[in-house]
């Protein structure tokens, strides 16, 4: 079995009895040492419990009614896992009591027959777009060591991208899903806000917070998903809905959907890689329709706002008692975003929810709708600034310039990779967001399927 094998193939092999998990779940690990720590993905890597768990996979005597049988994942650092402390990217946290039992997602992952192998580096509490981790380093772009991977969930994309494993799940708050996806050209998807429980996660702004997974091909990240939904009493913001499976759906093709392109800001904010991957896409599925989203600037602050506020309330114990052990730059901000005046954040809630009502009007001319991901490839590790629309923009958060405004509404997004658009780093991908109405994921899936059977997008594993 090799380590490149999609998450599709692996299980195929598994439940035929063509391979073992065991296989799989070995080829992973030998994967993940080769390559660890130049990419520096992992933060824990589980090779006893994982090889236990394949053996029990390959005993298993409905072997072949296991949906992920053998299938290697890893999670972000900030999903439970039994016996280690959740570390949401911190030192901090690493002094806490180990996890009881592993997240939810973990576990249904789990029961349809994948298995475990490690936990993935972060941006410190998920406060991030670059995976310049202070106390673990950063996580290094696979397609070139000395970039970024993006974040927060930067250990999950690169993970993929480098073919230590075939799944990863991350977290998306303002972009954290799609932006490393974007940057290690993997497909990623965020779902509907409230459509994936996050019990067992650590939180950063319970109110915009998703999850949701990484892989090489948009087939996996649908078995993925469907295996994943399904409705859980103990996330407040869960919307109880049964499962809609999407696997099923991918080939359904183009016909009778109406796609846009969004104008205004995702064109303004990207540099010219961003606005070629668009203009590729939408050539290759037909759609010169623009469409034109009211206030995305103050969308954008709106998202700034709620997370600055929600995100450092929950830490202003630590704040007081340990602010040596953060990050300088995390707490820097959760201690000024501590002062922000109440009114602030109550007009940015009425702007969120404004936003959300003239976006779902958008959605009853077209389906979908794509944007850029990013506004570039992935810069330097270590980039400060950068040079967007005629303005100096600090790196670290401009990276989530066209993510924001549609986390803030709580859309369903997948990202799907494109290559070769910036002529001074042919090499590296920038992703584009393929949008769709709440609870249509099924729809952007489709649209990804399209373009990948097209050979438009495409998720190659890193050469090292």
């Amino acid at each position: 079995m090799s380590a490149t094998a999609t998450v599709c193939d692996t299980a195929a092999a598994v439940r035929s009895g063509s391979s073992t998990a065991r296989a799989a779940v070995q080829a992973s690990l030998d994967r993940i040492a080769a390559t660890e720590p130049r990419v520096n993905a992992f933060t824990a890597v589980l090779a006893e419990r994982a090889l236990k768990r394949a053996d029990q996979i390959d005993r298993h005597t409905q072997r072949s009614q296991l949906r992920l049988a053998g299938v290697p994942f890893a999670v972000k650092n900030l999903f439970d896992v039994a016996g280690l402390p959740t570390l949401a990217g911190s030192k901090i946290e690493a002094t806490r009591a180990p996890a009881a039992r592993d997240a939810l997602l973990v576990r249904r992952l789990e029961a349809a027959g994948a298995v475990l192998v490690g936990a993935l580096n972060m941006d410190e509490y998920a406060y991030g777009f670059t995976t310049e981790n202070t106390h673990a380093g950063a996580t290094h772009n696979p397609h070139d060591l000395t970039r970024i991977s993006g974040g927060s969930s930067g250990g999950s994309a690169a993970a993929v991208a480098a073919g230590q494993v075939p799944l990863t799940l991350g977290s998306d708050t303002n972009g954290s899903i799609r932006v490393p996806s974007s940057l290690c050209g993997t497909f990623g998807l965020k779902p509907t806000f409230g459509r994936l429980p996050r019990t067992g996660s650590y939180p950063f702004v319970a109110s915009l917070d998703h999850l949701g997974p990484f892989a090489r091909s948009v087939a996996d990240l649908a078995l993925a998903y469907d295996v994943m939904q399904g409705a859980d009493a103990t996330d407040p913001a869960n919307a109880q809905r049964p499962v809609e499976a999407v696997s099923q759906q991918l080939d359904q093709g183009l016909a009778g959907l109406r796609i846009g392109v969004l104008g205004g800001w995702f064109r303004e904010m990207a540099l010219p890689e961003g606005l070629a991957a668009v203009d590729q896409v939408a050539e290759a599925l037909g759609t010169t329709r623009l469409i034109e989203w009211p206030e995305v600037a103050r969308a954008r602050a709106a998202a700034f706002l709620i997370t600055c506020a929600e995100g450092s309330t929950l830490h202003l114990p630590d704040l007081k008692a340990r602010p040596q052990d953060f990050d300088p730059h995390t707490r820097e901000r959760f201690l000024a975003n501590a002062l922000i005046p109440a009114a602030w954040v109550a007009q940015a809630q009425r702007v969120r929810h404004w936003f959300a009502r003239r976006v779902a009007r958008s959605f009853e001319t077209v389906d979908v709708v794509i944007a850029p991901a990013t506004p570039c490839v992935a810069p330097a590790i270590g980039t400060e600034w950068l040079q967007i629309a005629g303005q100096r923009l600090p790196a670290r958060a401009s990276m989530g310039l066209l993510t924001q405004p549609v986390s803030c509404i709580g859309l369903p997004v997948v990202t799907v990779p494109l290559w070769g658009l910036n002529p001074d780093a042919p090499h590296l991908p920038v992703g584009v967001q393929i949008i769709a109405a709440p609870w249509r994921e099924d729809l952007a899936l489709r649209v990804a399927a399209a373009l990948e059977a097209q050979g438009v997008c495409s998720a190659p594993v890193a050469t090292l």
